[in-house]
């Protein structure tokens, strides 16, 4: 189905070119914003279909990650602590009170980034990226006390520990992402702050794997970029691979997809082969789903052109990653990037041929947390309710227009998908782009219990330029979806 919010910028851009017009010109995305603080956001600037209402809820969030309603229905939130361009902030667990007033239920240290919450069993469970330390899984009692239900995650890169939700067999699962863009460390992790702290950090796999010994070779940024290195797949910075080289699998792993029981200890790996599996939800039938963020246009091994996916999980299945995007081989012509040759493999043999997923999302709109409608007072039973977060373009390559900004609802049956809230603009992108007062960066949407109300974690502000990104406090929402009655 036609996104109707990426008319303007993109469609018309495809029907010139069509007509021998002008040539195809990429764009600097969806983060290039000017912005004065403070937000004044306004629920009338996010349009909905006819018979939905927009609410505030809560403002003056710092780096909003995850949302969920305790047993009595109240409202809490987490604040992740740690942000692009390595802003650390304090972890904090938050109840949002009727009147907007915000109580702190628990604060971490400054190393996060918790990346969701979900309330089970009296308690809250929240994911913590721990970028210093490692991933954990975390317990924290209505009263603030925290407990580790699992730790040593490989959280030390590009992304973290994500999730948790409860699933209906009684377990809590979570998810793991990548150490690297595409499986080899480089340059571009130098860049985002971590390859200095971790320099023996690298990807691991699920499973046992044979690699094709492809490696790559760059300047050293350790060095302050004096002589070059080479570095293979699923090893340290400035260490060779080898064809035939096995690399042992562990059930810790990077782009990982995991389960524990409620009471915490060794988790099961239930499938691998993700990039960054931001989003888990369970469908009304018990089938479980995974969003995927794709590869990015970066470091010793960019990917052009890669889509954020929609998976359903089928257990014990590895899922491309590195070697696939969405179901297809990067072998394929269209995943190279302009004047260099397409991405080679990196694995020697796959574990299985990779399933199709169930939606491909735009390139680098970040399709993160989401939920399924449950409730035919809400409407669109059986449906996923996914925020997009928007691309971070010019940092992770260059797009067509802006994308993102918005929360689409995706039918698992057919995946098509449809825009469901979107700003009231002529093109898409986040409010502060495209001069609304609406939507920002959607990063997890979660109903309420009864399926009668959406809420919707908006990041903030997050300004875009070739020097990185510039993350803006103080600038998350929670937003509201109802349907009048």
């Amino acid at each position: 189905m036609l996104d109707r919010s990426l008319l303007p910028a993109t469609l018309a851009t495809l029907l010139a070119t069509a007509a021998g017009c002008y040539s195809l010109r990429p764009s600097a995305g969806a983060g290039q914003a000017d912005f004065s603080p403070p937000r004044q956001p306004r629920a009338e600037a996010v349009a909905v279909p006819p018979g939905y209402r927009v609410e505030l809820v809560a403002t003056g969030l710092t780096f909003p990650t995850g949302v969920d309603l305790d047993d009595a229905g109240r409202i809490h939130v987490v604040e992740s602590g740690y942000s692009y361009g390595e802003d650390f902030t304090t972890p904090r667990l938050l109840r949002i009170e009727p009147d907007g007033r915000i109580t702190p239920i628990a604060t971490g240290g400054r190393s996060g980034p918790w990346t969701g919450v979900t309330h089970h069993r009296g308690n809250f469970l929240v994911a913590d990226g721990n970028v210093l330390e490692g991933g954990r899984l975390l317990r924290i009692s209505p009263a603030g006390r925290i407990d580790v239900l699992v730790s040593g995650m490989p959280s030390l890169g590009d992304h973290h520990t994500n999730g948790p939700v409860a699933g209906p067999d009684g377990w809590i699962y979570f998810s793991q992402g990548t150490a690297t863009n595409a499986g080899v460390v480089g340059r571009d992790n130098f860049d985002f702050g971590w390859l200095a702290r971790h320099r023996q950090f690298h990807d691991v796999p699920g499973a046992d794997i044979t690699l094709s010994g492809e490696s790559f070779t760059g300047e050293n940024p350790l060095a302050g970029g004096e002589g070059r290195v080479t570095t293979g797949a699923f090893s340290p910075f400035a260490t060779p691979g080898r064809p035939g080289q096995v690399i042992r699998g562990t059930v810790k792993c990077s782009g990982g997809l995991l389960r524990v029981r409620p009471e915490g200890g060794e988790p099961e790996l239930v499938a691998w082969g993700f990039r960054n599996p931001f989003g888990i939800a369970f469908a009304p039938d018990g089938a479980l789903y995974v969003t995927d963020n794709g590869y990015d246009d970066r470091g010793s091994r960019p990917v052009w052109g890669a889509p954020d996916v929609l998976w359903r999980i089928e257990p014990g299945l590895w899922y491309g990653w590195p070697d696939f995007a969405g179901g297809l081989p990067l072998t394929d012509s269209r995943f190279r990037p302009p004047g260099k040759r397409s991405p080679g493999f990196l694995l020697a043999r796959h574990p299985n041929p990779p399933p199709q997923p169930i939606a491909r999302m735009a390139v680098h709109s970040s399709a993160n947390g989401f939920d399924f409608s449950r409730n035919a007072r809400f409407g669109h039973e059986g449906e996923a309710f996914v925020a997009i977060f928007g691309d971070q373009a010019p940092t992770v390559g260059k797009i067509l227009g802006p994308v993102g900004g918005k929360v689409v609802r995706v039918n698992v049956r057919t995946g098509v998908i449809t825009d469901f809230a979107v700003n009231r603009a002529s093109e898409s992108g986040p409010a502060s782009r495209v001069g609304v007062a609406g939507l920002e960066r959607p990063i997890a949407a979660r109903f309420n219990r009864d399926g009668t109300a959406l809420y919707v974690v908006d990041f903030g502000v997050l300004l875009m330029s070739p020097g990185g990104a510039e993350p803006k406090r103080e600038t998350g929402v929670l937003w509201r979806i109802t349907r009048n009655q």
